[in-house]
């Protein structure tokens, strides 16, 4: 095994370590030291590869992204259903987000700049998967462009609701009920 190798595991591992850590804690509870211990690193050997707290926040944030990345960003309401259905399988993952996005909102947060700049495009995106599905208005009358915060508001509050209480909430059975409530595409 090359050295470069070793260390892409070892960088794996502890953004693996730094998701349980801060789906436990938050992100500012989590400790550099206790991302460290759970992959059995010092917390010099941890500011090897990540050399903040700030670019291991940003790099578990971006991982994050990828994991849910489609190619080109080409959306289509089925493909955006089974990755609902496949955070259901990800409590861990959607714990960190969570945790990270409620964080966010408070002045100075490492990651408010991230995710300002992440609603923005995700936003957009929807946007362009809703004027792909329904052409220039939806069947409720609403504009691509006014409906793809209310769907980003929807699926993030359904993340929430799941994590307090995944008994009472089912996340791919609740945006089933969504996409009815938006009505049948045009094509």
């Amino acid at each position: 095994m090359t050295a470069r190798t070793r260390s892409d595991r070892r960088r794996a591992e502890i953004l693996r370590a730094a998701l349980d850590v801060i789906a436990e804690r938050g992100y500012r509870a989590a400790s550099l030291a206790s991302v460290a211990e759970r992959v059995g690193l010092t917390q010099q050997g941890l500011l090897h590869h990540f050399p903040t707290k700030e670019a291991l926040l940003v790099a578990v944030l971006e991982e994050r992204d990828q994991w849910d990345a489609v190619p080109d960003r080409q959306w289509r309401l089925d493909l955006l259903a089974s990755l609902v259905e496949y955070n259901a399988m990800r409590r861990g993952i959607v714990q960190t987000f969570s945790a990270l996005l409620g964080e966010s909102v408070t002045e100075e947060h490492p990651a408010r700049e991230y995710f300002t700049r992440r609603y923005a495009s995700v936003r957009a995106d929807m946007a362009r998967l809703l004027r792909a599905e329904y052409g220039e208005r939806l069947p409720s009358g609403l504009t691509p462009a006014q409906a793809a915060p209310l769907v980003v508001a929807v699926l993030d509050g359904l993340q929430f609701q799941w994590l307090l209480d995944p008994d009472a909430v089912d996340m791919a059975a609740t945006f089933r009920h969504l996409l009815v409530l938006l009505g049948e595409p045009d094509h």
